[in-house]
Protein backbone atom coordinates (compact mmCIF):
# COMPACT_ATOMS: atom_id res chain seq x y z
CA UNK A 1 0.00 0.00 0.00
CA UNK A 2 2.81 2.40 0.91
CA UNK A 3 4.59 1.78 -2.38
CA UNK A 4 1.40 2.24 -4.41
CA UNK A 5 0.72 5.53 -2.64
CA UNK A 6 4.22 6.84 -3.33
CA UNK A 7 4.09 5.72 -6.95
CA UNK A 8 0.77 7.51 -7.50
CA UNK A 9 2.17 10.69 -5.94
CA UNK A 10 5.23 10.62 -8.20
CA UNK A 11 3.21 10.00 -11.36
CA UNK A 12 0.78 12.77 -10.37
CA UNK A 13 3.75 15.10 -9.88
CA UNK A 14 4.92 14.41 -13.43
CA UNK A 15 7.25 11.41 -13.31
CA UNK A 16 7.03 9.10 -16.34
CA UNK A 17 8.87 6.17 -14.76
CA UNK A 18 8.84 4.77 -11.21
CA UNK A 19 10.66 1.80 -9.77
CA UNK A 20 12.11 0.53 -6.49
CA UNK A 21 15.49 -1.19 -6.28
CA UNK A 22 16.98 -3.38 -3.57
CA UNK A 23 20.41 -1.79 -3.22
CA UNK A 24 21.85 -3.80 -0.32
CA UNK A 25 24.31 -5.60 -2.60
CA UNK A 26 25.69 -2.42 -4.22
CA UNK A 27 25.37 0.35 -1.65
CA UNK A 28 29.03 0.04 -0.63
CA UNK A 29 29.86 1.44 -4.10
CA UNK A 30 27.98 4.68 -3.40
CA UNK A 31 30.00 7.83 -2.71
CA UNK A 32 28.01 8.79 0.38
CA UNK A 33 28.75 8.68 4.11
CA UNK A 34 29.09 5.38 5.96
CA UNK A 35 26.27 6.39 8.29
CA UNK A 36 23.95 6.82 5.29
CA UNK A 37 24.99 3.44 3.87
CA UNK A 38 24.04 1.75 7.15
CA UNK A 39 20.53 3.23 7.03
CA UNK A 40 19.42 2.71 3.46
CA UNK A 41 17.60 -0.38 2.17
CA UNK A 42 15.95 0.75 -1.03
CA UNK A 43 16.38 3.22 -3.87
CA UNK A 44 13.40 4.83 -5.53
CA UNK A 45 14.20 5.62 -9.16
CA UNK A 46 12.18 8.23 -11.06
CA UNK A 47 12.35 8.97 -14.77
CA UNK A 48 11.21 11.85 -16.97
CA UNK A 49 10.99 11.55 -20.75
CA UNK A 50 13.00 13.68 -23.16
CA UNK A 51 11.04 15.81 -25.63
CA UNK A 52 10.82 14.10 -29.03
CA UNK A 53 10.62 17.51 -30.71
CA UNK A 54 13.90 18.55 -29.08
CA UNK A 55 15.57 15.29 -30.15
CA UNK A 56 14.34 15.82 -33.71
CA UNK A 57 16.57 18.89 -33.88
CA UNK A 58 19.69 16.75 -33.40
CA UNK A 59 21.46 15.70 -36.60
CA UNK A 60 25.20 15.00 -36.31
CA UNK A 61 25.79 16.89 -33.05
CA UNK A 62 23.90 18.06 -29.97
CA UNK A 63 22.07 21.38 -30.14
CA UNK A 64 21.83 24.29 -27.75
CA UNK A 65 18.11 23.55 -27.40
CA UNK A 66 18.95 19.98 -26.38
CA UNK A 67 21.52 21.25 -23.88
CA UNK A 68 18.95 23.60 -22.31
CA UNK A 69 16.31 20.85 -22.27
CA UNK A 70 18.79 18.42 -20.72
CA UNK A 71 19.46 20.83 -17.85
CA UNK A 72 15.76 21.65 -17.46
CA UNK A 73 14.92 17.93 -17.19
CA UNK A 74 17.63 17.41 -14.57
CA UNK A 75 16.29 20.36 -12.58
CA UNK A 76 12.74 18.99 -12.85
CA UNK A 77 13.89 15.58 -11.60
CA UNK A 78 15.82 17.16 -8.73
CA UNK A 79 12.67 19.03 -7.71
CA UNK A 80 10.68 15.78 -7.88
CA UNK A 81 13.28 14.04 -5.73
CA UNK A 82 13.23 16.90 -3.20
CA UNK A 83 9.45 16.75 -3.00
CA UNK A 84 9.45 12.99 -2.53
CA UNK A 85 12.28 13.12 0.01
CA UNK A 86 10.34 15.66 2.08
CA UNK A 87 7.24 13.46 1.92
CA UNK A 88 9.17 10.37 3.06
CA UNK A 89 10.88 12.31 5.85
CA UNK A 90 7.53 13.65 7.07
CA UNK A 91 6.33 10.05 7.21
CA UNK A 92 9.14 9.36 9.68
CA UNK A 93 11.68 7.70 7.40
CA UNK A 94 15.15 8.51 6.11
CA UNK A 95 15.44 9.92 2.59
CA UNK A 96 18.53 11.09 0.68
CA UNK A 97 18.01 12.42 -2.83
CA UNK A 98 20.93 12.04 -5.25
CA UNK A 99 21.18 14.76 -7.95
CA UNK A 100 20.13 13.75 -11.45
CA UNK A 101 23.41 14.98 -12.88
CA UNK A 102 26.32 15.77 -10.59
CA UNK A 103 29.88 14.59 -11.22
CA UNK A 104 32.02 14.03 -8.13
CA UNK A 105 35.29 13.35 -9.99
CA UNK A 106 35.58 14.78 -13.52
CA UNK A 107 38.75 12.86 -14.34
CA UNK A 108 37.16 9.53 -13.47
CA UNK A 109 33.69 10.67 -14.59
CA UNK A 110 32.28 9.29 -11.34
CA UNK A 111 29.10 10.32 -9.51
CA UNK A 112 27.60 9.52 -6.11
CA UNK A 113 26.03 6.47 -7.72
CA UNK A 114 24.92 5.15 -11.08
CA UNK A 115 21.28 6.07 -11.78
CA UNK A 116 21.53 3.70 -14.72
CA UNK A 117 22.38 0.76 -12.47
CA UNK A 118 19.64 1.72 -10.01
CA UNK A 119 17.16 1.97 -12.87
CA UNK A 120 18.14 -1.49 -14.07
CA UNK A 121 17.70 -3.00 -10.59
CA UNK A 122 14.36 -1.17 -10.29
CA UNK A 123 13.08 -2.92 -13.41
CA UNK A 124 12.91 0.21 -15.56
CA UNK A 125 14.93 -1.23 -18.43
CA UNK A 126 18.08 -3.00 -19.55
CA UNK A 127 21.59 -1.80 -20.34
CA UNK A 128 21.66 -1.40 -24.10
CA UNK A 129 24.39 -1.49 -26.72
CA UNK A 130 24.60 2.30 -26.36
CA UNK A 131 25.69 1.88 -22.72
CA UNK A 132 22.46 3.57 -21.61
CA UNK A 133 19.39 2.25 -19.83
CA UNK A 134 16.76 1.25 -22.40
CA UNK A 135 13.08 1.20 -21.48
CA UNK A 136 10.70 -0.88 -23.60
CA UNK A 137 8.39 2.13 -24.14
CA UNK A 138 10.71 5.14 -24.02
CA UNK A 139 13.92 3.64 -25.36
CA UNK A 140 16.79 5.72 -23.95
CA UNK A 141 14.81 8.94 -24.26
CA UNK A 142 14.56 9.76 -20.56
CA UNK A 143 16.55 11.03 -17.58
CA UNK A 144 16.71 9.55 -14.08
CA UNK A 145 17.01 10.59 -10.44
CA UNK A 146 17.36 8.48 -7.28
CA UNK A 147 16.12 8.73 -3.70
CA UNK A 148 17.77 6.48 -1.11
CA UNK A 149 15.62 5.45 1.84
CA UNK A 150 15.22 3.10 4.79
CA UNK A 151 11.58 2.43 3.89
CA UNK A 152 11.10 -1.31 3.46
CA UNK A 153 9.34 -1.02 0.12
CA UNK A 154 8.76 -4.04 -2.10
CA UNK A 155 11.57 -4.03 -4.65
CA UNK A 156 10.95 -4.44 -8.37
CA UNK A 157 12.84 -7.05 -10.38
CA UNK A 158 15.29 -6.41 -13.25
CA UNK A 159 13.88 -7.13 -16.69
CA UNK A 160 15.14 -9.98 -18.83
CA UNK A 161 14.62 -8.04 -22.06
CA UNK A 162 17.42 -6.77 -24.28
CA UNK A 163 17.98 -4.86 -27.53
CA UNK A 164 17.27 -7.90 -29.67
CA UNK A 165 18.10 -7.28 -33.33
CA UNK A 166 17.93 -3.48 -33.11
CA UNK A 167 21.15 -1.77 -34.18
CA UNK A 168 19.96 1.80 -34.74
CA UNK A 169 22.41 3.26 -32.21
CA UNK A 170 25.32 1.45 -33.90
CA UNK A 171 24.36 2.98 -37.24
CA UNK A 172 24.27 6.59 -36.00
CA UNK A 173 27.22 6.75 -33.59
CA UNK A 174 29.69 9.28 -35.11
CA UNK A 175 32.77 7.56 -33.66
CA UNK A 176 31.72 3.89 -33.83
CA UNK A 177 31.96 3.48 -30.07
CA UNK A 178 28.81 1.32 -29.99
CA UNK A 179 29.35 -2.34 -30.85
CA UNK A 180 27.23 -5.43 -31.36
CA UNK A 181 28.07 -6.65 -27.86
CA UNK A 182 27.32 -4.08 -25.16
CA UNK A 183 30.41 -5.19 -23.25
CA UNK A 184 32.56 -3.86 -26.11
CA UNK A 185 31.27 -0.29 -25.84
CA UNK A 186 34.24 2.07 -26.33
CA UNK A 187 33.96 4.53 -23.44
CA UNK A 188 37.11 6.43 -24.43
CA UNK A 189 35.99 7.11 -28.01
CA UNK A 190 32.61 8.28 -26.76
CA UNK A 191 34.12 10.59 -24.14
CA UNK A 192 36.59 12.09 -26.61
CA UNK A 193 33.68 12.97 -28.89
CA UNK A 194 31.82 14.59 -26.01
CA UNK A 195 34.88 16.70 -25.23
CA UNK A 196 35.05 17.70 -28.90
CA UNK A 197 31.45 18.93 -28.84
CA UNK A 198 32.24 20.97 -25.74
CA UNK A 199 35.40 22.48 -27.26
CA UNK A 200 33.33 23.54 -30.26
CA UNK A 201 31.11 25.46 -27.79
CA UNK A 202 28.05 23.60 -29.03
CA UNK A 203 27.24 22.58 -25.46
CA UNK A 204 28.84 23.34 -22.10
CA UNK A 205 28.57 19.82 -20.72
CA UNK A 206 29.67 16.38 -21.85
CA UNK A 207 26.49 15.36 -23.69
CA UNK A 208 25.67 14.17 -27.19
CA UNK A 209 22.11 12.89 -27.75
CA UNK A 210 22.67 11.22 -31.13
CA UNK A 211 22.16 7.65 -29.92
CA UNK A 212 19.43 8.81 -27.54
CA UNK A 213 17.47 10.12 -30.52
CA UNK A 214 17.91 6.78 -32.34
CA UNK A 215 16.85 4.64 -29.38
CA UNK A 216 13.04 4.74 -29.27
CA UNK A 217 12.34 1.46 -27.52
Amino acid sequence: MQKAKIKKLCLDWGADLFGVADINSIKDEFLISDSAKKKIKRAICLGASVSKAVLDEIQDSPTKIYFHHYRALNNFLDQLALRLSNFIQNEGFYALSIPASQIVDWQKQSAHLSHKKIGYLAGLGWIGRNNLLVNDKLGSQFRLVTILTDMDLEADKPTQKDCGDCQLCIEVCPVNSIKQNKEDFDHLKCFEKLKEFQKQHIVDQYICGICVKACKG
